[in-house]
């Protein structure tokens, strides 16, 4: 017996028993239809249809007639066709959004929800379980932002990836979303360098305890502090806290986002026929979130931001990995297997035993800094690039691109090493420009013309004579 039948089944047993008692004047109108539930007009209609046609006249002329409203029969198979053809495995709602966009489907989620699980293409949802009080949002964008990354299989053909995710706790706004081969600290900078600088730096950034975010004594213990990741010294750098989560129900509102990405995604991926981690990184960015968002994020409890703009810092070089390593005798520095050899410097001839930064940027490239003067750029593979820039917020420093032999004469010691440096053969100084303000009567200290300590005279009677006074002895010899 259907619902509707049954419940106009207890109406009327009811009417009945009412309508006997008002006959008997135990009961007014008005009283009568108060225990109905009806208005007194209502009562008296009834008791006309009664009264004319027994208890068919009070059945309800609507059950078993077709509604006006109803879905066509021909919609109802189109309906199944798409969703067993082209959006199979799609929830309802994410179905629904479908075919009101693409197919102009009139009918509510509600109806769609329901064909779906009549016809066994969609499992009734399992019951909840208990109500957890959730976590109050921030009331600003930029108070906290959220970083996680989900391991699944976004693209078809293509092994499992890791999507890392960064969104906005008082908004839910997805500000980026990259797939990676696997996590770690090259894609967070990458992430977290697009995220900064399109909308400034956050107050703070809730992740978990991942080893390329802290430095835990074991497994699932407490983050250490006092040693930093490279993550952490960037973070600390620019003065974002690092708020670590010591459970999965702690970031709740990522682990919903991923439920919601994990079955949203990889069908519109499937939809726009994307198969390759690059060009699926350009569609999310210009196509995907955009929409996401429009879709779910939601307005925050007050207006403004918290996001704090630095023009002037070069993010780049923060959000990178920093190594210090010590100038081989060769004045080149070893990282990572590779021997980068550092260019002339207008600075100093060479850079052996100092103590130096090599960058390593989330692309691959390298660079060796010394203090805040960038000395080279270099490739992945370790391959020197064009000419060097100066580093920002420094003044650059200018010097000549290739010295000539000429160019550095005023910095030699003595005559001999003048005569060395003028020889097409010669070798050009890289300290002359520094060096050329010396006087060039004395080589060093103690060593002058007039010095009682004097090592060697500094012209020797030979040296004075010319090249053809020289020439005439020899042939007289």
């Amino acid at each position: 017996m259907r619902r509707t039948a049954a419940r106009q089944g207890v109406r009327m047993l009811r009417f009945v028993d009412v309508f006997g008692r008002w006959e008997q004047s135990e009961l007014s109108q008005l009283e009568a239809a108060e225990l109905l539930g009806i208005g007194e007009r209502s009562f008296r209609r009834w008791c006309r249809r009664y009264e004319d046609g027994g208890e068919a006249g009070l059945l309800d002329r609507r059950l078993g007639k077709m509604s006006g409203k109803r879905v066509p029969v021909d919609r109802c198979d189109a309906v199944e066709a798409l969703y067993r053809t082209r959006y199979s495995g799609f929830t309802a709602r994410h179905f629904h959004e479908h075919l009101v966009r693409d197919h102009r489907f009139a009918w509510s989620y509600s109806w769609t929800k329901a064909f779906l699980q009549s016809r066994n293409l969609l499992p009734k949802a399992p019951r909840r379980g208990a109500h957890r009080r959730k976590r109050p949002r921030r009331p600003l964008p930029g108070m906290m932002l959220h970083q996680d990354a989900s391991r699944h299989a976004w693209l078809a053909p293509v092994p499992p990836l890791d999507l890392v995710v960064t969104m906005d706790d008082a908004t839910n706004e997805v500000y980026s979303a990259l797939l990676v081969e696997e996590e770690g600290t090259a894609s967070t900078f990458r992430s977290l360098l697009e995220v900064f600088g399109r909308h400034g730096l956050p107050l703070s950034l809730y992740t978990d305890r991942g080893s390329h975010y802290f430095c835990t004594a074991e497994a699932g213990g407490k983050v250490d502090r006092d040693q930093p990741t490279q993550v952490g010294r960037a973070l600390s750098h620019l003065g974002v806290e690092h708020i670590a989560a010591y459970s999965p129900q702690a970031r709740g509102r990522s682990e919903r986002l991923f439920q919601t990405l994990q079955d949203r995604l990889p069908k519109e991926l499937a939809l726009a026929a994307i198969t390759t981690a690059e060009a699926a990184n350009v569609w999310l960015r210009d196509t995907y979130i955009p929409a996401h968002n429009a879709r779910f994020a939601v307005r925050a409890e007050q207006e403004g931001s918290a996001f704090v703009a630095v023009p002037a810092l070069d993010l780049a070089e923060v959000l990178c990995v920093q190594e210090e390593r010590v100038v081989g005798n060769d004045n080149c520095v070893s990282f990572l297997n590779r021997r980068l050899q550092i260019p002339e410097s207008p600075l100093r001839a060479h850079f052996v035993r100092a103590t130096v930064k090599v960058h390593q940027y989330p692309d691959g490239g390298l660079a060796i800094f010394h203090g805040r003067l960038c000395l080279g750029r270099y490739a992945s593979d370790g391959v020197l690039l064009g000419d060097v820039p100066p580093a920002r917020g420094t003044s650059k420093i200018v010097g000549p691109a290739r010295r000539q032999p000429g160019a550095v004469l005023g910095a030699v010691k003595d005559a001999a090493r003048r005569d060395a440096v003028a020889s097409p053969r010669a070798r050009p100084s890289l300290t002359a420009p520094v060096r050329g303000a010396r006087s060039q009567g004395r080589s060093a200290p103690g060593n002058g013309p007039v010095s009682p300590t004097r090592k060697c005279p500094s012209e020797t009677p030979l040296l004075r004579r010319t090249k053809q006074q020289r020439a005439a002895t020899s042939c007289v010899t």
